[in-house]
């Protein structure tokens, strides 16, 4: 049987294009295709950090060249990206919206992500489907419908796949009854949903034949809204073969950028500049056992999103978030013992995970939480947010260590406990059976799943 052909859609895009040092900037031209076989990476792009592209590039990659796929569209966000972009058998389309858009569709976007995370429960969010700022949040899914509505008639594409909460309208705006599949990255908890928001939401829930999520507990609370298609939970993954053990000449080397000498013991904690992602948390713990442990530095790695970079939508709060960090460190004194990394290549981010004594994952709420998997396969303990959707496929004590992230010193008894230099027999159990809890988390396992997914709506 030939491949399917599978149109893809999501908020951030796969590839983002920098400001070369010779001031050709390759995507300024909209009208503009190119391939990115000529390009330079690190230099005139890269690629997005963030969960959902690392995931969903692997696995179309995989299923193209196993021939599930026999080609694929990924349509996207990216105002500073050309039209097109090809990249081997795949094709990356960009929508863009006018600035004069961009500042209403950020307020809905962060009014949804901040609701659903519990951060910012506002009362006049509530109302947030009657604003003229929800007006341009439906133009621009709407502008992404249609883009996809143009591909389709181009390809007739056999299935589309529609990623995370921002382009959720997108399959109600769909006008075909071709099978569509939502995936769900952030949490779900229908107790925090505003009565005014349920009855739209259902109605785009409506749209999709299957609605996948990261947690069995995600699953069970979408399942009291009641959604037409099958609810279907499957962990997010990782391809390992894209992570390396530098050698420790080159992993001191790239560690010395950051001033961590040979002798630093490392606590890392990796994810983007965000409130959400808890930060403050792991300075506070830190803060109590540093005179304890004088060679621990905190390292902080990662910048702004995608809606917050010069090539998304701007937003300022990833600036905001890490002055505000910044001055926790300095009130602290601990300017010396704290490293802000920004974005790091995965070159970079593999010495910091070689040489790193464990990680942290201290999120106030987190759909899933794949640096854990990351610790894992770098062969690293690492410690968890009890709120978080990875949080069930770890037994406390054995695979991994889990804390409540309004429990600073829960948090830093943890860390006391990895420290402790006669804790050498925890740090072996964690590393080995978090080595093995990894594979249900690999490409692999996904590979199989997703297989068996994308057959299950093409055959219906």
């Amino acid at each position: 049987m030939a491949g399917l052909s599978i149109c893809i859609n999501t908020q951030t895009p796969l590839v983002q294009f920098l400001e070369p040092s010779d001031g050709v900037l390759v995507g300024a031209d909209p009208r503009t295709s190119v391939v990115l076989e000529g390009l330079r990476e690190g230099i005139d792009y890269r690629f997005s950090p963030g969960g959902v592209t690392r995931m969903v590039h692997p696995m179309v990659r995989r299923l193209l060249e196993k021939g599930v796929l026999r080609e694929a569209h990924w349509v996207a966000f990216n105002p500073r990206g050309p039209r097109t972009v090809q990249m081997g058998e795949m094709t990356l389309h960009h929508v863009s919206i006018g600035t004069e858009r961009m500042d209403g569709y950020g307020k809905v976007k962060e009014a949804i992500w901040g609701r659903i995370h519990e951060i910012d429960s506002a009362p006049q969010h509530d109302d947030l489907f009657w604003t003229e700022a929800f007006a341009e949040y439906a133009y621009y899914n709407r502008l992404t419908a249609e883009q996809i509505q143009r591909l389709d008639e181009e390809h007739d594409f056999d299935v589309f796949y529609v990623h995370d909460f921002q382009q959720l309208p997108v399959g109600h705006m769909l006008g075909t009854l071709k099978p569509k599949i939502f995936r769900w990255h952030i949490p779900f908890d229908v107790s925090v949903i505003p009565d005014h928001w349920r009855a739209l939401l259902s109605t785009y829930l409506d749209s999709y034949d299957v609605i996948v999520v990261s947690a069995r507990r995600y699953a069970a609370s979408l399942a009291a809204l009641g959604p037409r298609g099958r609810i279907l939970q499957l962990p997010p993954y990782v391809d390992p073969a894209e992570y390396s053990r530098p050698a420790p000449r080159e992993a001191a080397k790239s560690c010395a950028r950051f001033g961590i000498q040979r002798a630093d013991q490392l606590a890392l904690v990796v994810g983007r500049m965000d409130p959400i992602k808890g930060q403050d948390r792991a300075i506070e713990a830190f803060r109590q056992i540093a005179a304890e442990f004088p060679s621990v530095k905190l390292v902080l790695v990662g910048n702004g999103s995608f809606s917050g970079s010069k090539q998304g939508l701007g937003l300022p709060k990833s600036a905001g978030w890490r002055a505000h960090l910044e001055e926790l460190v300095r009130a602290a004194g601990l300017e010396d013992r704290v490293v802000f990394t920004g974005h790091v290549n995965q070159t970079e981010l593999d010495a910091l995970y070689e040489r790193c004594w464990f990680t942290i994952l201290p999120s106030v709420r987190e759909g899933f939480g794949l640096v854990a998997v990351e610790s894992w396969l770098h062969g690293k303990p690492t410690i968890v947010t009890r709120r978080s959707g990875i949080a069930e496929l770890i037994q406390d004590g054995s695979n991994g260590l889990l804390f409540d992230p309004e429990d600073p010193d829960g948090l830093a008894q943890q860390m006391r406990l990895l420290l402790d230099r006669r804790s050498a027999e925890l740090r072996s159990r964690l590393v080995r059976n978090g080595r093995s809890t990894s594979k249900k988390c690999s490409l692999d396992e996904a590979e199989a799943a997703e297989g068996a997914l994308l057959a299950e709506v093409t055959e219906a």
